[in-house]
């Protein structure tokens, strides 16, 4: 039986964007939160350029026990996360690049990326809504991938420094023009990055359209928790609270089935090693891999929407670090960077290895547009869309 944890209420506090109490010094911008919370920070700082002349910030989140996390406003993109080991010592294990240049090089590495309008497939890169057909690009062989060639990961976001009793973090936001890569619907969203004393690093996301229109946002930051660059994390173990994964055909699209993991390499309903299975002779992992197998599926969760439940634990039995994941989405995509070669260099000069990262991608199924038996991603004119998922890492 899968055993649960749950996650503390604070979480339900509101998020209070900073005014009088942003303090400007030079070219940094620092923020200091209330007398309870000194040891958390956030400092602004520039990171780069597009090739088109913007500016890309970069905001560094502290707390006491030695963790940062840094997020640039290129793609609303996890840059880095340090964070100490067992033993004190401390790694960054997010793969990504040092200059904004990297991440325009690699863009389908889609590192520590906002993903967005649509994370994951869509099928022939097409959908009907209210009795209209919408054409995407297709940029992942006839099916559209992540929003389509110019999605949020490539985008500029707006951003300011906020914080909350217990927290600091920054705020991005990005308006989607009606029609962007054939989405229908002007859509505005906003994005909320909190880091508090706990290690907690909490993504809220909310979006409203003047049209109705398809959405499914999510987070693609590569984990290695033994250090970006330190090798694969085949050793690594995961569990992954869901009895059901949604089985795809050859172009990674779901059939509609939602099927039992049980008996298959997809189950990870007990602490399982990444590499223990990702060599079996099963048609699936030759879908997601085809030289060697790899996971890239989306899991069914047993957690149903509940932001207190455990969704995800994974864990580096060598350095201690750990990550669960909370999540009130319906699935989650676990994807072991099968396509990373070693064939550019990321962030400090490292090179990133074949299965040198995993995803843990919160989100609705994939191709949910085509797919009706699967929860729905429309959201209607005037509504609110709102999804929030929480990053734990131990050791605190």
């Amino acid at each position: 039986m899968t055993t649960r944890t749950r996650f503390p209420s604070r979480w339900q506090d509101g998020i209070l964007v900073l005014g009088a109490a942003v303090v400007l010094c030079a070219s940094n911008v620092t923020v200091a939160a209330d007398k309870t919370s000194e040891s958390l920070a956030v400092t602004q700082s520039r990171f780069g350029k597009t090739p088109q002349g913007q500016a890309v910030e970069r905001y560094h989140l502290t707390n006491r026990n030695g963790m940062s996390v840094d997020i640039i406003t290129y793609g609303a993109r996890v840059q880095a996360i340090e964070l100490p080991d067992k033993n004190g010592k401390i790694a960054d294990i997010a793969l990504g690049f040092d200059d904004v240049q990297g991440y325009i090089d690699h863009a389908d590495t889609y590192f520590g990326a906002t993903i967005g309008r649509y994370g994951n497939r869509i099928a022939g890169g097409q959908f009907r809504l209210d009795g209209e057909t919408y054409q995407l690009p297709q940029n992942d062989g006839p099916n559209t991938l992540h929003g389509g060639t110019q999605g949020f990961d490539k985008a500029v976001w707006a951003a300011s420094p906020i914080e909350t009793d217990r927290a600091v973090g920054v705020e991005l936001t990005h308006v989607s023009p009606d029609g962007d890569m054939g989405f229908p619907g002007e859509l505005a969203v906003t994005l909320r990055y909190t880091l508090d004393n706990d290690n907690d690093l909490r993504i809220h996301y909310s979006a409203v359209a003047d049209q109705d229109t398809v959405i499914n946002l999510t987070n693609h930051t590569y984990f290695n928790l033994a250090g970006a660059g330190n090798g694969t994390i085949l050793d690594q173990v995961a569990m992954i609270n869901a009895d059901r994964f949604t089985p795809v055909d050859e172009t990674l699209i779901p059939t509609g089935e939602l099927a039992d993991v049980a008996g298959t390499p997809m189950d990870f309903r007990t602490p399982t090693a990444i590499g223990k299975n990702i060599h079996a002779d099963n048609q699936q992992l030759d879908y997601a891999e085809p030289k060697q197998g790899g996971y890239d599926f989306n899991w069914v969760l047993d957690t149903r929407g509940n932001l207190d439940d455990l969704a995800v634990r994974v864990s580096d039995p060598q350095s201690g670090r750990t990550v669960e994941m909370y999540t009130t989405e319906p699935g989650v995509q676990f994807y072991t960077s099968n396509f990373l070669t070693g064939s550019f260099t990321g962030k400090g000069g490292k090179t990133y290895d074949h299965w040198g990262g995993f995803t843990l991608e919160a989100q609705h199924y994939p191709d949910t547009p085509n797919q009706p038996d699967f929860p729905s991603t429309t959201l209607e004119a005037g509504d609110k869309y709102s999804q929030t998922t929480v990053y734990k890492f131990l050791p605190e």
